[in-house]
């Protein structure tokens, strides 16, 4: 469906200059979320302005006119734009029409969505076994949405069989859809029909229901299911995957939409690269997947920890869902994942605030939590540091303005490359037990440059690679 965006969606799109477009169509405010899930049901709201300043808000949007206008957008920014022409298969070189005509071109980049065409034609789908869920949705007219200052947020309320959506649209229109089991819905439908199955997973939620009093079903109900899936590569031969034709994980926290946007970003960094400077496209190839598969990452562990967290409801479906995700991964992993990185996402801390978290991830998070008192620094520069075990500074294309370019990342086993600068590659590289004023006197002095310029991005650098795991203090402050 993917109508509620996220404020880290909005930064990419004001990248490309197509967001005063977006802006002035007139899409509804979101200020945030509204959620009945967690320990307890009463509902609870989290904001973006709580964590993103550049972007407080985002938009809820009509799907057919906010593809129509980043269409329009490509067409005004050079792009030859076909309609109506359907594309049969992709071949290295080019793609065939279903009209039998071939049009020929150096990179092509699959973004077919949920049809995967490359994807399912080169057997590179993997499913994945924890997402087994099916959505029925439709729009309804009238009714109403949440009082102020929640009346144009995302409303999710966890319900017997699962969780609904209700999504507030223009026009006073709203997206509603149930999620819940795949193997329960696919079963229902087939028994009682689409219609009244729908029908009946409203009522459910209550507070959902309660809202759309009065309203009319104007469109649908539509069935989707078996959609959580990633690519096993994601670039070939002249090619890139891209969207959902590259990976998809829930329609929870509204992550595909994002992650078809930056993913689209990062693609046209690729190809750009690929095409001007051939001898860097296979490292380029590495850092798109290593970056995109992150994303995914983070957002897939998010969602896993929400399912397996929620209090609020017994049922078979949060049940086996908070069994799976109990069994998933390190804790301690998972916790990283969770509260860092993504930052413009604005929601993790909120979010599993409002959870019980299984024991061995909380367990986790107070270990963490503790463990960083341990890892001050000495304010006057005397802090010895040094790599943290199995890690190490590597070569890699790294992402520039718009392109790959070479460069460094901080690699090791169980964790996401980080790329780094030159100056911390540097640090990094003589964190062998000195302390930071040492180092920073061998940077300076190794390209020429001002000292105290250096050792204080230097420190700046240290605070932030120990926070992250990478460096380690050899004597913390008492």
């Amino acid at each position: 469906m993917g109508e509620s965006l996220l404020p880290a969606t909005l930064a990419v799109l004001d990248d490309i200059g197509v967001l005063p477009f977006i802006e002035a169509e007139g899409f509804v405010r979101k200020a945030g979320a509204t959620m009945s899930w967690g320990r307890e049901a009463e509902p609870w709201s989290w904001y973006f302005a709580e964590t993103n300043r550049r972007f407080p808000h985002s938009y809820q949007v009509w799907r057919p006119r906010f593809d129509q206008i980043l269409l329009e957008h490509s067409a005004r920014s050079g792009a030859r734009v076909r309609q109506g022409e359907a594309v049969r298969s992709i071949h290295e070189g080019g793609v065939e029409l279903a009209t039998g005509a071939r049009v020929e071109a150096a990179m092509v980049v699959d973004a077919t969505g949920q049809g995967a065409l490359v994807a399912t034609k080169r057997g590179l789908q993997e499913w994945d076994p924890f997402f087994r869920n099916l959505a029925v949705y439709g729009y309804f007219a009238g009714g109403r949405h949440l009082d102020p200052p929640d009346d144009g947020n995302i409303f999710i309320e966890a319900y017997e069989h699962g969780w609904l959506w209700k999504i507030p649209l223009a026009g006073g229109v709203s997206s509603v859809g149930a999620v819940v089991d795949r193997d329960y819905g696919a079963a229902e439908i087939r028994n009682r029909g689409r219609d009244r199955f729908f029908g009946d997973q409203v009522a459910a939620a209550t507070r959902s229901s309660a809202l759309l009093e009065g309203a009319v079903l104007r469109d649908g109900p539509f069935a989707v299911r078996d959609w959580s899936w990633c690519a096993k590569a994601m670039t070939g031969p002249g090619f890139v995957l891209v969207g959902d034709a590259a990976c998809f994980i829930d329609p929870l926290f509204s992550t595909g939409v994002h992650l078809a946007v930056s993913g689209a970003h990062l693609a046209a960094s690729y190809v750009t690269t690929a095409l001007r400077t051939p001898s860097l496209a296979g490292a380029a190839a590495e850092s798109y997947e290593r970056l995109y598969r992150t994303q995914y990452r983070h957002f897939h562990e998010l969602a896993t920890l929400f399912y397996a967290s929620n209090r609020a409801r017994d049922s078979y479906f949060w049940e086996a869902r908070r069994l799976t995700g109990a069994q998933r991964g390190d804790p301690r992993a998972a916790f990283v994942h969770a509260v860092s990185g993504q930052a413009a996402a604005g929601y993790e801390r909120s979010v599993l605030g409002h959870g019980a978290l299984p024991e061995d991830f909380a367990t986790a998070l107070e270990a963490e939590l503790a463990g960083r008192e341990a890892r001050r620094m000495r304010p006057d520069g005397t802090t010895r540091v040094r790599m943290a075990t199995g890690l190490e500074v590597r070569e890699a294309a790294v992402l520039g303005d718009g392109c790959f370019e070479a460069g460094y990342v901080i690699a090791g086993p169980d964790r996401d490359d980080l790329p780094v600068s030159t100056l911390v590659a540097s640090l990094a590289h003589r964190a062998r037990g000195a302390t930071l004023d040492a180092i920073a006197e061998g940077i300076a002095h190794a390209n020429d440059a001002d000292l105290p310029r250096v050792r204080e991005a230097a420190v700046a650098a240290a605070e932030l690679l120990i926070a992250d795991g990478v460096l380690e203090v050899c004597d913390p402050v008492p």
